[in-house]
């Protein structure tokens, strides 16, 4: 959700205009941008290719935090991918791909269910989603 449409407008006017010289003379191809998915995908390996990340929608829905789950991710997909490579020597196909995933599912699936079921009860109005907030600020529900 954007919060401060004027204030990413002026952003992105102050970029253009640093990058001005830069680009003097070139020609906009396409302007596109697409949001962050708030859910893993449904097919995230293709053959040799893995979405990970953002990409992936390793986003938790609550917060929009992602961070973690973007590097834990990548990390995970390429510690399995150097084992399944054996060191590189051997070329990694899909099936190896979806070992990291049923790896990745089975640690943080649950998490995504449980995050998607508090939206669901939580942020239904404003009165519940200040509720959720306070929630949140308790050390317990932190440490979990």
């Amino acid at each position: 959700t954007v919060v401060d449409k004027k204030g990413i407008q002026r952003y992105q006017q102050g970029i253009r205009d640093r990058a001005a010289t830069r680009i003097e003379g070139g020609d906009i191809i396409r302007v596109e941008a697409h949001p962050i998915p708030e859910h893993p995908r449904p097919w995230r390996v293709e053959d040799r290719a893995i979405l990970v990340g953002d990409a992936a929608g390793y986003v938790t829905k609550c917060s929009g935090e992602g961070i973690y789950f973007a590097a834990k991710s990548g990390r995970m997909c390429a510690e399995t991918i150097v084992k399944n490579s054996q060191q590189g020597s051997r070329m990694i196909d899909e099936a190896d791909l979806m070992e990291h995933l049923r790896e990745w599912d089975g640690k943080y699936g649950p998490t995504y269910l449980v995050l998607d079921l508090l939206q669901k009860i939580f942020y239904t109005s404003d009165a519940a989603r200040e509720s959720f907030v306070e929630l949140c600020e308790e050390e317990y529900v932190q440490k979990v």
